[in-house]
Protein backbone atom coordinates (compact mmCIF):
# COMPACT_ATOMS: atom_id res chain seq x y z
CA UNK A 1 0.00 0.00 0.00
CA UNK A 2 0.98 3.31 -0.48
CA UNK A 3 3.42 4.88 2.27
CA UNK A 4 3.14 8.45 2.33
CA UNK A 5 6.01 11.06 3.32
CA UNK A 6 4.38 14.73 3.98
CA UNK A 7 1.23 17.16 2.75
CA UNK A 8 0.93 21.10 1.88
CA UNK A 9 -0.66 23.27 2.87
CA UNK A 10 -0.03 25.15 -1.12
CA UNK A 11 -1.34 22.58 -2.89
CA UNK A 12 -4.32 23.61 -5.57
CA UNK A 13 -7.98 22.69 -3.84
CA UNK A 14 -9.78 20.66 -6.53
CA UNK A 15 -12.43 22.44 -8.21
CA UNK A 16 -13.22 20.83 -11.30
CA UNK A 17 -13.62 17.69 -13.42
CA UNK A 18 -10.05 18.18 -15.08
CA UNK A 19 -8.49 18.02 -11.93
CA UNK A 20 -10.05 14.91 -10.72
CA UNK A 21 -9.05 13.01 -14.19
CA UNK A 22 -5.98 15.01 -13.98
CA UNK A 23 -3.92 11.98 -12.40
CA UNK A 24 -5.24 10.20 -15.33
CA UNK A 25 -4.41 12.02 -18.17
CA UNK A 26 -1.15 12.60 -16.84
CA UNK A 27 0.28 9.39 -17.20
CA UNK A 28 0.16 9.24 -20.57
CA UNK A 29 3.62 8.64 -22.26
CA UNK A 30 4.98 7.90 -25.66
CA UNK A 31 5.71 4.00 -25.94
CA UNK A 32 9.46 5.44 -25.76
CA UNK A 33 8.93 6.10 -21.96
CA UNK A 34 7.03 3.32 -20.91
CA UNK A 35 8.25 1.50 -17.58
CA UNK A 36 8.00 -1.71 -15.94
CA UNK A 37 7.16 -1.14 -12.65
CA UNK A 38 7.31 -4.48 -10.19
CA UNK A 39 5.55 -4.71 -6.76
CA UNK A 40 6.04 -7.89 -4.31
CA UNK A 41 5.26 -9.07 -0.83
CA UNK A 42 6.38 -11.34 1.51
CA UNK A 43 6.06 -13.09 5.01
CA UNK A 44 8.34 -12.60 7.68
CA UNK A 45 8.79 -14.78 10.11
CA UNK A 46 11.67 -15.96 13.28
CA UNK A 47 13.42 -19.08 12.23
CA UNK A 48 13.67 -20.54 15.90
CA UNK A 49 9.85 -20.98 16.49
CA UNK A 50 7.75 -19.71 12.61
CA UNK A 51 6.56 -16.62 14.62
CA UNK A 52 5.43 -13.30 12.77
CA UNK A 53 7.73 -10.55 14.28
CA UNK A 54 6.44 -7.33 15.88
CA UNK A 55 7.26 -3.99 14.79
CA UNK A 56 9.36 -3.12 18.10
CA UNK A 57 11.03 -6.42 19.27
CA UNK A 58 14.52 -7.55 18.87
CA UNK A 59 15.08 -8.27 15.39
CA UNK A 60 11.44 -7.12 14.39
CA UNK A 61 10.23 -5.12 11.66
CA UNK A 62 11.84 -2.13 12.65
CA UNK A 63 15.42 -3.71 12.93
CA UNK A 64 15.15 -5.59 9.92
CA UNK A 65 13.92 -1.61 7.98
CA UNK A 66 17.01 -0.07 9.44
CA UNK A 67 19.28 -2.62 8.91
CA UNK A 68 18.48 -2.12 4.99
CA UNK A 69 20.50 1.32 5.53
CA UNK A 70 23.59 -0.78 5.10
CA UNK A 71 22.85 -1.21 1.46
CA UNK A 72 22.11 2.30 0.81
CA UNK A 73 18.70 2.66 1.63
CA UNK A 74 16.82 5.61 3.86
CA UNK A 75 14.21 5.83 6.24
CA UNK A 76 10.60 7.68 5.61
CA UNK A 77 9.10 8.18 9.50
CA UNK A 78 5.40 8.56 10.36
CA UNK A 79 4.63 9.47 14.01
CA UNK A 80 8.48 8.78 14.53
CA UNK A 81 8.28 5.27 13.42
CA UNK A 82 9.83 3.76 10.99
CA UNK A 83 7.50 2.91 7.96
CA UNK A 84 9.33 2.46 5.16
CA UNK A 85 12.57 2.68 3.37
CA UNK A 86 13.62 4.30 -0.11
CA UNK A 87 16.61 3.77 -2.25
CA UNK A 88 17.45 3.08 -5.78
CA UNK A 89 15.10 0.33 -6.54
CA UNK A 90 12.05 2.15 -5.17
CA UNK A 91 10.13 1.61 -1.71
CA UNK A 92 10.33 -1.15 1.20
CA UNK A 93 7.61 -0.73 2.59
CA UNK A 94 5.20 -2.41 5.54
CA UNK A 95 1.77 -4.02 5.07
CA UNK A 96 -0.77 -4.45 7.85
CA UNK A 97 0.80 -7.73 9.42
CA UNK A 98 4.25 -6.84 8.55
CA UNK A 99 4.51 -8.19 5.29
CA UNK A 100 7.62 -6.31 3.65
CA UNK A 101 6.98 -5.08 0.16
CA UNK A 102 9.20 -3.79 -2.88
CA UNK A 103 7.61 -1.43 -4.61
CA UNK A 104 10.80 -1.50 -7.59
CA UNK A 105 11.67 1.30 -9.70
CA UNK A 106 10.07 1.98 -13.03
CA UNK A 107 12.40 -0.17 -15.02
CA UNK A 108 13.07 -0.56 -18.72
CA UNK A 109 13.26 -3.95 -19.11
CA UNK A 110 12.13 -7.49 -17.85
CA UNK A 111 15.75 -7.65 -17.36
CA UNK A 112 16.13 -4.98 -14.88
CA UNK A 113 13.00 -5.86 -13.31
CA UNK A 114 14.46 -9.49 -12.68
CA UNK A 115 17.56 -8.11 -11.82
CA UNK A 116 16.22 -5.67 -9.15
CA UNK A 117 13.95 -8.29 -7.48
CA UNK A 118 16.94 -10.50 -7.12
CA UNK A 119 18.92 -7.70 -5.38
CA UNK A 120 16.24 -7.12 -2.92
CA UNK A 121 15.90 -10.72 -2.42
CA UNK A 122 19.50 -11.45 -1.43
CA UNK A 123 19.54 -7.92 0.72
CA UNK A 124 16.61 -9.07 2.68
CA UNK A 125 17.84 -12.77 3.08
CA UNK A 126 21.55 -11.55 4.46
CA UNK A 127 20.04 -9.55 6.90
CA UNK A 128 17.14 -12.33 7.89
CA UNK A 129 20.91 -14.73 7.90
CA UNK A 130 21.72 -12.03 11.13
CA UNK A 131 18.96 -11.35 12.51
CA UNK A 132 17.27 -15.30 12.38
CA UNK A 133 14.51 -13.94 10.12
CA UNK A 134 13.09 -15.96 6.64
CA UNK A 135 10.68 -14.62 4.42
CA UNK A 136 7.58 -16.82 2.61
CA UNK A 137 6.57 -16.38 -0.68
CA UNK A 138 2.95 -17.57 -0.47
CA UNK A 139 -0.38 -15.73 -1.36
CA UNK A 140 -1.40 -16.37 2.07
CA UNK A 141 0.37 -17.53 5.89
CA UNK A 142 -0.42 -21.39 6.07
CA UNK A 143 -0.52 -21.51 9.43
CA UNK A 144 -1.59 -18.02 11.10
CA UNK A 145 -4.59 -16.68 13.38
CA UNK A 146 -5.66 -13.37 12.59
CA UNK A 147 -4.89 -12.83 16.63
CA UNK A 148 -1.59 -13.71 16.50
CA UNK A 149 -0.46 -11.49 13.90
CA UNK A 150 1.14 -8.12 14.62
CA UNK A 151 -0.09 -4.67 13.45
CA UNK A 152 2.01 -2.38 12.22
CA UNK A 153 2.22 1.22 13.62
CA UNK A 154 0.67 3.32 10.26
CA UNK A 155 -2.09 5.29 10.84
CA UNK A 156 -4.20 4.32 7.55
CA UNK A 157 -4.30 0.40 9.03
CA UNK A 158 -5.65 1.44 12.29
CA UNK A 159 -8.52 2.97 10.49
CA UNK A 160 -8.92 0.68 7.88
CA UNK A 161 -9.59 -2.30 10.19
CA UNK A 162 -11.70 -0.82 12.30
CA UNK A 163 -13.94 0.08 8.99
CA UNK A 164 -13.23 -3.41 7.21
CA UNK A 165 -15.68 -5.90 9.15
CA UNK A 166 -18.67 -3.66 8.99
CA UNK A 167 -18.27 -3.52 5.20
CA UNK A 168 -17.33 -7.76 4.76
CA UNK A 169 -16.14 -10.65 6.54
CA UNK A 170 -12.21 -11.16 5.09
CA UNK A 171 -11.05 -7.53 5.09
CA UNK A 172 -8.74 -8.57 7.92
CA UNK A 173 -7.47 -11.26 6.49
CA UNK A 174 -6.59 -9.26 3.57
CA UNK A 175 -4.62 -6.99 5.65
CA UNK A 176 -2.80 -9.21 8.09
CA UNK A 177 -2.75 -12.59 6.31
CA UNK A 178 -2.20 -12.19 2.47
CA UNK A 179 0.53 -11.17 0.18
CA UNK A 180 0.69 -10.59 -3.54
CA UNK A 181 2.92 -9.72 -6.72
CA UNK A 182 1.63 -6.96 -8.98
CA UNK A 183 2.78 -5.10 -11.69
CA UNK A 184 2.40 -1.38 -12.94
CA UNK A 185 2.17 -0.27 -16.62
CA UNK A 186 1.94 2.47 -19.03
CA UNK A 187 -0.22 3.90 -21.55
CA UNK A 188 0.19 6.26 -24.39
CA UNK A 189 -3.42 7.68 -25.02
CA UNK A 190 -6.57 7.61 -23.49
CA UNK A 191 -7.89 5.05 -25.92
CA UNK A 192 -4.80 2.64 -25.21
CA UNK A 193 -5.57 2.46 -21.24
CA UNK A 194 -8.86 2.08 -22.47
CA UNK A 195 -7.66 -1.31 -24.20
CA UNK A 196 -4.98 -2.48 -21.79
CA UNK A 197 -7.57 -2.21 -18.95
CA UNK A 198 -10.16 -4.40 -20.77
CA UNK A 199 -7.33 -6.79 -21.67
CA UNK A 200 -6.12 -6.63 -18.12
CA UNK A 201 -9.33 -6.99 -16.82
CA UNK A 202 -11.10 -9.97 -18.68
CA UNK A 203 -7.50 -12.05 -18.03
CA UNK A 204 -7.09 -11.28 -14.92
CA UNK A 205 -8.70 -15.03 -14.16
CA UNK A 206 -5.92 -16.61 -15.81
CA UNK A 207 -3.25 -14.38 -13.68
CA UNK A 208 -5.19 -15.61 -10.54
CA UNK A 209 -5.13 -19.20 -11.52
CA UNK A 210 -1.35 -19.17 -12.82
CA UNK A 211 -0.17 -17.62 -9.56
CA UNK A 212 -2.67 -19.62 -7.32
CA UNK A 213 -0.41 -20.39 -4.18
CA UNK A 214 -2.86 -20.06 -1.53
CA UNK A 215 -4.29 -23.11 -0.32
CA UNK A 216 -3.77 -23.73 3.44
CA UNK A 217 -5.84 -21.86 6.36
CA UNK A 218 -4.44 -22.16 9.87
CA UNK A 219 -2.48 -25.32 8.87
CA UNK A 220 -5.23 -27.18 7.12
CA UNK A 221 -6.56 -26.99 3.14
CA UNK A 222 -8.85 -24.42 2.83
CA UNK A 223 -10.52 -25.91 -0.55
CA UNK A 224 -8.78 -22.83 -2.92
CA UNK A 225 -6.10 -23.12 -4.75
CA UNK A 226 -5.90 -19.21 -4.56
CA UNK A 227 -7.86 -18.43 -0.95
CA UNK A 228 -5.61 -14.98 -1.82
CA UNK A 229 -8.32 -14.36 -4.51
CA UNK A 230 -11.33 -15.91 -2.75
CA UNK A 231 -10.69 -13.10 0.14
CA UNK A 232 -11.28 -10.37 -2.25
CA UNK A 233 -14.79 -11.09 -2.80
CA UNK A 234 -15.84 -10.77 0.35
CA UNK A 235 -13.90 -7.87 1.42
CA UNK A 236 -15.43 -4.55 0.44
CA UNK A 237 -18.01 -4.58 -2.65
CA UNK A 238 -17.73 -1.14 -3.06
CA UNK A 239 -14.33 -0.81 -4.00
CA UNK A 240 -13.28 -4.42 -5.29
CA UNK A 241 -14.45 -6.72 -8.39
CA UNK A 242 -14.73 -6.58 -12.15
CA UNK A 243 -15.65 -2.96 -12.70
CA UNK A 244 -18.81 -3.90 -15.52
CA UNK A 245 -18.74 -0.52 -16.20
CA UNK A 246 -14.88 -0.79 -18.08
CA UNK A 247 -16.56 -2.86 -20.55
CA UNK A 248 -18.99 0.14 -21.75
CA UNK A 249 -19.19 2.97 -24.83
CA UNK A 250 -17.45 5.75 -23.25
CA UNK A 251 -15.65 4.59 -20.31
CA UNK A 252 -12.08 6.76 -20.17
CA UNK A 253 -10.40 8.88 -17.65
CA UNK A 254 -13.61 10.66 -16.51
CA UNK A 255 -15.84 7.27 -16.05
CA UNK A 256 -12.82 6.09 -14.10
CA UNK A 257 -12.77 9.40 -11.73
CA UNK A 258 -16.36 9.46 -11.25
CA UNK A 259 -16.31 5.53 -9.96
CA UNK A 260 -13.90 6.48 -7.67
CA UNK A 261 -15.65 9.37 -6.60
CA UNK A 262 -18.48 6.65 -5.60
CA UNK A 263 -15.94 4.80 -3.65
CA UNK A 264 -16.27 5.56 0.01
CA UNK A 265 -13.66 7.48 1.80
CA UNK A 266 -10.66 5.77 4.64
CA UNK A 267 -8.68 8.53 5.64
CA UNK A 268 -7.53 12.24 5.03
CA UNK A 269 -4.10 12.77 5.99
CA UNK A 270 -3.07 16.43 7.58
CA UNK A 271 0.18 17.69 9.30
CA UNK A 272 1.23 14.06 9.18
CA UNK A 273 -1.54 11.84 10.92
CA UNK A 274 -4.19 10.50 9.47
CA UNK A 275 -7.76 11.42 9.66
CA UNK A 276 -10.18 8.58 10.33
CA UNK A 277 -13.29 9.39 7.18
CA UNK A 278 -14.26 5.95 6.46
CA UNK A 279 -17.09 5.59 5.19
CA UNK A 280 -17.90 9.32 4.01
CA UNK A 281 -18.18 10.84 0.96
CA UNK A 282 -15.53 12.08 -1.36
CA UNK A 283 -18.48 14.22 -3.01
CA UNK A 284 -19.29 15.50 -0.28
CA UNK A 285 -15.64 16.71 0.44
CA UNK A 286 -15.39 18.38 -3.21
CA UNK A 287 -18.77 20.41 -1.79
CA UNK A 288 -17.09 21.56 1.89
CA UNK A 289 -19.50 19.10 3.78
CA UNK A 290 -17.22 16.23 4.86
CA UNK A 291 -17.96 15.65 8.67
CA UNK A 292 -14.55 15.54 9.89
CA UNK A 293 -13.38 18.21 8.47
CA UNK A 294 -16.44 20.40 7.78
CA UNK A 295 -15.53 23.62 5.15
CA UNK A 296 -12.66 22.17 3.52
CA UNK A 297 -12.20 20.93 0.93
CA UNK A 298 -9.95 18.62 -0.71
CA UNK A 299 -6.32 18.78 -2.44
CA UNK A 300 -4.59 17.14 -5.00
CA UNK A 301 -2.84 15.28 -2.77
CA UNK A 302 -6.15 14.20 -1.10
CA UNK A 303 -7.80 13.03 -4.60
CA UNK A 304 -3.98 10.85 -5.42
CA UNK A 305 -4.54 9.24 -1.56
CA UNK A 306 -8.12 8.26 -2.48
CA UNK A 307 -6.99 6.68 -5.70
CA UNK A 308 -4.95 4.31 -4.04
CA UNK A 309 -8.49 3.05 -1.92
CA UNK A 310 -10.20 1.19 -4.70
CA UNK A 311 -9.02 -2.34 -4.57
CA UNK A 312 -10.14 -4.02 -8.06
CA UNK A 313 -8.77 -6.72 -10.24
CA UNK A 314 -7.43 -3.85 -12.36
CA UNK A 315 -6.49 0.09 -10.97
CA UNK A 316 -5.93 2.84 -12.33
CA UNK A 317 -3.92 5.46 -11.36
CA UNK A 318 -1.50 7.50 -13.11
CA UNK A 319 -0.13 3.46 -14.64
CA UNK A 320 -2.57 0.36 -14.63
CA UNK A 321 -1.81 -2.35 -11.87
CA UNK A 322 -2.69 -5.95 -12.43
CA UNK A 323 -3.54 -6.80 -8.82
CA UNK A 324 -4.66 -10.95 -9.78
CA UNK A 325 -1.58 -13.06 -8.64
CA UNK A 326 -0.72 -14.38 -4.96
CA UNK A 327 2.57 -13.76 -3.71
CA UNK A 328 5.46 -16.67 -5.31
CA UNK A 329 9.05 -17.29 -4.97
CA UNK A 330 11.38 -15.01 -7.43
CA UNK A 331 11.24 -16.98 -10.91
CA UNK A 332 7.02 -16.04 -10.36
CA UNK A 333 7.85 -12.75 -9.39
CA UNK A 334 9.87 -12.13 -13.14
CA UNK A 335 7.15 -14.39 -14.72
CA UNK A 336 4.03 -11.87 -13.78
CA UNK A 337 5.45 -8.81 -15.39
CA UNK A 338 6.53 -10.94 -18.40
CA UNK A 339 3.21 -12.24 -19.04
CA UNK A 340 1.59 -8.04 -18.83
CA UNK A 341 4.47 -6.76 -20.47
CA UNK A 342 4.05 -9.30 -23.08
CA UNK A 343 0.36 -8.87 -24.11
CA UNK A 344 0.17 -5.34 -23.16
CA UNK A 345 3.13 -3.27 -24.13
CA UNK A 346 3.26 -4.85 -28.11
CA UNK A 347 0.33 -3.02 -30.05
CA UNK A 348 -0.21 -6.76 -32.52
CA UNK A 349 -0.16 -8.74 -29.26
CA UNK A 350 -2.79 -6.27 -27.71
CA UNK A 351 -5.23 -6.92 -30.22
CA UNK A 352 -4.74 -10.61 -30.34
CA UNK A 353 -5.24 -10.77 -26.64
CA UNK A 354 -8.16 -8.43 -27.04
CA UNK A 355 -9.63 -10.60 -29.98
CA UNK A 356 -9.26 -13.59 -27.14
CA UNK A 357 -11.95 -11.83 -24.75
CA UNK A 358 -13.65 -9.08 -26.43
CA UNK A 359 -16.70 -11.66 -26.82
CA UNK A 360 -17.57 -12.23 -23.69
CA UNK A 361 -19.94 -11.45 -21.59
CA UNK A 362 -20.51 -9.59 -18.17
CA UNK A 363 -21.69 -12.69 -16.67
CA UNK A 364 -18.95 -15.17 -18.68
CA UNK A 365 -15.69 -12.64 -16.86
CA UNK A 366 -17.77 -12.55 -13.32
CA UNK A 367 -17.80 -16.47 -13.53
CA UNK A 368 -14.28 -16.81 -14.51
CA UNK A 369 -13.39 -14.66 -12.11
CA UNK A 370 -15.05 -17.15 -9.40
CA UNK A 371 -14.35 -20.20 -10.53
CA UNK A 372 -10.42 -19.32 -11.18
CA UNK A 373 -9.53 -19.27 -7.19
CA UNK A 374 -11.38 -23.21 -6.72
CA UNK A 375 -10.81 -24.72 -9.61
CA UNK A 376 -7.44 -22.92 -11.37
CA UNK A 377 -6.37 -24.09 -14.71
CA UNK A 378 -9.62 -26.61 -14.56
CA UNK A 379 -11.79 -23.63 -14.79
CA UNK A 380 -14.20 -23.76 -18.31
CA UNK A 381 -13.84 -20.33 -20.02
CA UNK A 382 -16.31 -19.26 -22.28
CA UNK A 383 -17.13 -20.64 -26.08
CA UNK A 384 -15.53 -24.24 -24.28
CA UNK A 385 -12.47 -25.49 -22.99
CA UNK A 386 -10.52 -25.04 -19.84
CA UNK A 387 -8.36 -22.17 -18.55
CA UNK A 388 -5.76 -24.23 -19.36
CA UNK A 389 -6.38 -24.01 -22.79
CA UNK A 390 -6.92 -20.49 -22.43
CA UNK A 391 -3.36 -20.35 -21.42
CA UNK A 392 -1.80 -21.86 -24.15
CA UNK A 393 -2.79 -19.44 -26.04
CA UNK A 394 -2.12 -16.56 -23.91
CA UNK A 395 1.18 -17.84 -23.80
CA UNK A 396 1.86 -17.84 -26.95
CA UNK A 397 0.57 -14.19 -27.85
CA UNK A 398 2.58 -12.85 -24.71
CA UNK A 399 6.13 -14.67 -26.04
CA UNK A 400 5.61 -13.16 -29.47
CA UNK A 401 4.94 -9.90 -28.47
CA UNK A 402 8.33 -9.92 -25.87
CA UNK A 403 10.31 -11.14 -28.98
CA UNK A 404 9.02 -7.94 -30.84
CA UNK A 405 10.22 -5.82 -28.06
CA UNK A 406 13.54 -7.20 -28.80
CA UNK A 407 15.06 -6.38 -25.34
CA UNK A 408 18.01 -8.28 -24.87
CA UNK A 409 20.45 -8.70 -22.03
CA UNK A 410 24.50 -9.01 -22.16
CA UNK A 411 23.95 -12.02 -23.45
CA UNK A 412 21.40 -11.79 -25.92
CA UNK A 413 18.74 -13.56 -24.75
CA UNK A 414 15.23 -11.86 -24.83
CA UNK A 415 12.14 -11.44 -22.40
CA UNK A 416 10.58 -14.45 -23.71
CA UNK A 417 12.84 -16.76 -21.12
CA UNK A 418 10.90 -15.04 -18.05
CA UNK A 419 8.07 -16.85 -19.04
CA UNK A 420 9.51 -20.52 -18.97
CA UNK A 421 7.63 -20.67 -15.50
CA UNK A 422 4.24 -20.30 -16.51
CA UNK A 423 4.66 -22.23 -19.32
CA UNK A 424 6.00 -24.91 -17.49
CA UNK A 425 2.72 -24.77 -15.04
CA UNK A 426 0.45 -24.30 -18.28
CA UNK A 427 1.99 -27.51 -19.65
CA UNK A 428 1.52 -29.33 -16.77
CA UNK A 429 -2.04 -28.28 -15.76
CA UNK A 430 -1.01 -27.75 -11.98
CA UNK A 431 -0.82 -24.59 -10.31
CA UNK A 432 1.34 -24.21 -7.34
CA UNK A 433 -0.96 -24.52 -4.98
CA UNK A 434 -1.75 -28.01 -6.35
CA UNK A 435 1.72 -29.08 -6.13
CA UNK A 436 1.74 -27.84 -2.66
CA UNK A 437 -1.44 -29.98 -1.57
CA UNK A 438 0.26 -32.85 -3.68
CA UNK A 439 3.25 -32.21 -1.14
CA UNK A 440 1.00 -31.88 1.88
CA UNK A 441 -1.26 -35.00 1.79
CA UNK A 442 2.22 -37.10 0.43
CA UNK A 443 5.42 -36.17 1.62
CA UNK A 444 4.68 -34.03 4.06
CA UNK A 445 2.39 -36.16 5.97
CA UNK A 446 -0.38 -32.94 6.18
CA UNK A 447 2.21 -31.58 8.31
CA UNK A 448 1.60 -27.87 6.82
CA UNK A 449 4.94 -26.71 8.67
CA UNK A 450 7.21 -28.19 6.16
CA UNK A 451 6.10 -25.05 3.68
CA UNK A 452 8.66 -23.37 5.53
CA UNK A 453 11.38 -25.35 4.23
CA UNK A 454 10.35 -23.28 0.99
CA UNK A 455 11.10 -20.36 2.24
CA UNK A 456 13.09 -17.94 -0.16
Amino acid sequence: MSTREASSTNEPVIETLEQLVEPMSSGEKPKSDWRIGTEHEKFVYHKNNRRAPSYEEAAGIRDILMNMREFGWEPIEENGHVIAMKGSDGNISLEPAGQLELSGAPLVSLHETCAETGRHLEQVKAIGERLGVGYLGLGMWPDKYREELPVMPKGRYEIMMRHMPKVGNLGLDMMLRTCTIQVNLDYETESDMVQKFRVGLALQPLATALFANSPFTEGKPNGYLSYRSHIWSDTDPHRTGMLPFVFEDGFGYERWAQYMLDVPMYFVFRDGKYIDAAGLSFRDFLEGKLSVLPGEKPRASDWWDHLSTAFPEVRLKSFLEMRGADGGPWSRICALPALWVGLLYDQSALNAAWDLVKDWSMEERERLRNDAPRLGLNAPIPGGGTMQDLGREVLAIAHKGLAARAMLNASGDNETGYLETLDEIVKSGKVPAQRLLDAYFGEWNEDVSNVYKHSF
